[in-house]
Formats: structure tokens, C-alpha cells, sequence
């Protein structure tokens, strides 16, 4: 890739990074902020309370997927980008600020409720505009290589988050990082974010966006509408189907991993971090090399890869997570479950972005892929939470494993988009559920 498709790269990154950064410390941190928010009681359904809070997050995502999605097809990529930085930063002001329980009763939890809210509405457009910004920015014959670095920032946020939390319970007592050290990474984050708010003022918009013309696929006024995406609604509903696996597998391997192992596997949860912050460094670092196969050899190949490891391998590697016992048992099966998932993560926006014609392609990537997110990912740590309340927790394997086993169906039946030119992709002509050629 040429210096300014790098620039384009880097920035869009960085502050996806950001933004990813502020998403996720709210589940890294919510063992120690969890009783500051509700009353003292099971320390499970407190946590239930705050995954239940993080849920409410994913189902602001269609709305912020639907708003900022139209942002990006009718303002452009830069705008969108801005905008959902804008978000993330004024919803981690409000966390870092809100009143406990003791202080307000119930209403740091409403606080907390309308931040996660915000973030929603923000990570929602987030996730659409940067897979859009870096796939429509990078080389078309290195478009899964350029992609992937989506998931390396999204993936580095949480290591910053997580490298921070190892440094706070070595610098902190436990009592200090549960009365007031957790609001630290949040006041972090709206730091970040406004640093990032600039870059994205300056930053390049991408040149397919710029000279897509008004006689392709989608002209005038139809560019992010409901009217555009509903004529491309195959395309639409392949995206639920090919995300559905993908997100409930990484979000049970990254940010509810770090909880299974403290209150599941025993292990404490200065380890349980540990684990996880080692995981997902190996993690960010298999993304490139697995979105530059992808361009060799199609996407097809590690999307089957990652569903078939994940419908048969899950139940075996949750099962002995269990009772890994210690650091390295723990850190080998979670790098097992990591590379399984790595099939999906590294390519799979790429694979959403080639669906779709540029003036639908924030919107079609947008609201279909949160409204996935919102019925699998964000729920993936309550239903588990669930299942482990209920003492049937190994029910939550098997649903992980069902997740992929319907994506697989998907992957196996879709075709491939590796040589899509984006500027000419045609409605319903892309990866449909048609058999592979």
C-alpha cells in the first residue's frame, strides 16, 4: 500500500482504538465497580446487573448503526468517524463522574444506564465507518490485510484497558480500586477521545467515496436509506447470519474470558487478567497475517475454518478452561479458542463492506451487523451469567457452539468477495446466499 492509504490506515485505526478502548474497559473493570452501583448482596447478580447494563449498550447499536450509518453515506466516512468519537468521549465522561449507590441510590445506575446508552449509539456507527473507511482506503489487492486492522485496534483498546487494570491491582489496594480507582481508565478514555476527535477532523476522506457518481447502484437521496437497504435486504440479512457465530464467540473469549476465569476457574483475578492481556497481544498480532491469506487465498476459507473449530472445539475448550488451574493451562486454551476465532475477526469486515455499493455501504454494513451484535454479542455474558446462576452453566458451551454451527451453514453457501471491484458492486450481485462458484 502507497504512504497516504497507510496514513488512512493508521488514523483510522487509532482512534478506533479509542473508541473500542472506552467500550470495553466498562466489562473489564465491572468486578470492582459492580457493587459501587447496587446493593450489597450475590456477587453474581450483581454482576448480572452491570452485563445486563452492558447489554442495554449493544441494543442502542441498530440506532446509532441506523443514524450514523446514514451519517457516512450521505456526509462521508470522515463525518461519521467524527461524530461517533464525540459520542464515546461524552459517555465516558458520565461514567467516570457518576454517583454510587451510597451517594444517590439507584440513580448512579440511571447514569450509568444513559452512558452506556451513548456509547451504544456511538460504537454502533463506529464499527460500520471504520470497516467502510479501511476497506474502501487500502489497496483492492490488499483489502483483507488493511481490514484486519480493525480488529488490531479494536483488540489493542482492550489490551491498553486491560494493561492498565494489571497496573492498577499492582499499584492499588483492593479496596482502593473498588471505592474509586476503576473510574481512572474512564477518565483515560475521554482524554483519548478528544485527542482522536482531532485527528478525525484531519483526517483524508477515501477516494471510492469521493468519486462514487450518481449513476451507480444507489444515487440522490436514496444514499443511506431504509428504501436502498431494503433493495439490497439479501445482502442485509447474510450479514446477521455470518456475524451471528463470530460475535458470540469473541465476545466469550475476550471480554467475558477474564470473568469465567476468576469466578468459574478459580483463578484470581489478577491471573484471570493476565491471561487476557497476554491472549489478546498474540490475538491483535495473528489479525494481519490471517487478513494477508485472505487475500491469497478468499475469504470463504478462514470463515469456514473459524465456524467449524468453533461448532466442535467450544464445548472441549470451555470445559477445560474450567479447570485449568493455573497461568499457563489457562493461557494455552485461551490462545487455542483466540486463533479459532481469529478465522472470522480478521476478515470480517472486509467481507461486509464488498457486499454492498458505496452510497449503502456504511448503512448496510451498519444496522445489520448491530442488530446481530444486539441479539448474540451483547447478550453473550448475560446468558452466560445466566446459565452459571441457574448451576447449568456448561448450557452456555453448547450455545456458543449452535451460534457457529448456523454460520457455517452461512459461510458454506455464500460466495466469495475477494475480487469485488467496490465500485461497481450491483444490488444483490455481491456474496449471496448462492452456492459457491
Amino acid at each position: 500500500m502507497g504512504r497516504e492509504q497507510w496514513k488512512k490506515v493508521l488514523v483510522g485505526s487509532a482512534g478506533n482504538m479509542v473508541e473500542w478502548f472506552d467500550w470495553f474497559v466498562y466489562a473489564s473493570f465491572a468486578t470492582y465497580f459492580a457493587g459501587a452501583f447496587f446493593p450489597d448482596g450475590n456477587p453474581t447478580a450483581q454482576l448480572m446487573n452491570t452485563a445486563g447494563i452492558f447489554a442495554v449498550g449493544f441494543f442502542m447499536r441498530p440506532v446509532g448503526g441506523w443514524l450514523l450509518g446514514r451519517v457516512g453515506d450521505r456526509k462521508g466516512r470522515k463525518a461519521a468517524l467524527t461524530l461517533t468519537v464525540t459520542l464515546m468521549s461524552a459517555s465516558a465522561v458520565l461514567i467516570a463522574i457518576a454517583p454510587t449507590y451510597a451517594v444517590a441510590g439507584y440513580g448512579g445506575a440511571a447514569v450509568l444506564l444513559v452512558a452506556r446508552l451513548l456509547q451504544g449509539l456511538s460504537v454502533g456507527g463506529e464499527y460500520a465507518a471504520s470497516a467502510t473507511y479501511l476497506t474502501e482506503a487500502s489497496d483492492p489487492k490488499r483489502r483483507g490485510f488493511a481490514s484486519s486492522f480493525q480488529y488490531v485496534s479494536m483488540t489493542a483498546g482492550q489490551i491498553v484497558g486491560l494493561g492498565l487494570l494489571i497496573i492498577l491491582q499492582r499499584t492499588l489496594s483492593d479496596d482502593a480500586l473498588h471505592g474509586w480507582g476503576w473510574r481512572i481508565p474512564f477518565i483515560v478514555g475521554a482524554l483519548g477521545a478528544a485527542v482522536i476527535f482531532y485527528l478525525r477532523r484531519n483526517m483524508l476522506e477515501t477516494e471510492v467515496y469521493e468519486e462514487s457518481a450518481d449513476d451507480g447502484p444507489v444515487t440522490g437521496d436514496d444514499k443511506g436509506s431504509m428504501k436502498a437497504l431494503w433493495a439490497h435486504r439479501r445482502e442485509a440479512f447474510l450479514v446477521i447470519a455470518l456475524t451471528m457465530g463470530g460475535t458470540v464467540a469473541y465476545y466469550t473469549y475476550t471480554t467475558y474470558l477474564t470473568k469465567y476465569l476468576s469466578n468459574s476457574a478459580g483463578l484470581s483475578k489478577q491471573t484471570a487478567t493476565l491471561v487476557s492481556f497476554c491472549a489478546l497481544i498474540v490475538f491483535a498480532c495473528l489479525q494481519p497475517l490471517a487478513g494477508a491469506l485472505s487475500d491469497r487465498i478468499g475469504r470463504r476459507p478462514l470463515l469456514i475454518t473459524f465456524a467449524v473449530g468453533s461448532t466442535f472445539l467450544t464445548v472441549p475448550i470451555m470445559t477445560l478452561l474450567q479447570h485449568a488451574g493455573s497461568f499457563w493451562p489457562a493461557l494455552g486454551l485461551s490462545l487455542l479458542a483466540l486463533v479459532i476465532v481469529t478465522g472470522y475477526t480478521s476478515i470480517n469486515a472486509c467481507v461486509k463492506a464488498e457486499l454492498f455499493p458505496t452510497g449503502i455501504r456504511a448503512l448496510g454494513v451498519a444496522l445489520p451487523y448491530a442488530i446481530a451484535n444486539a441479539l448474540f454479542g451483547g447478550t453473550a455474558e448475560y446468558v452466560a451469567l445466566w446459565f452459571k446462576d441457574g448451576g447449568m452453566e456448561s448450557g452456555f458451551y453448547w450455545y456458543v457452539a449452535g451460534c457457529a454451527a448456523v454460520s457455517l451453514i452461512v459461510y458454506l453457501s455464500m460466495r466469495e468477495t475477494r475480487d469485488i471491484d467496490l465500485n461497481r458492486v450491483k444490488s444483490q450481485e455481491a456474496a449471496t446466499m448462492e452456492p459457491a462458484v
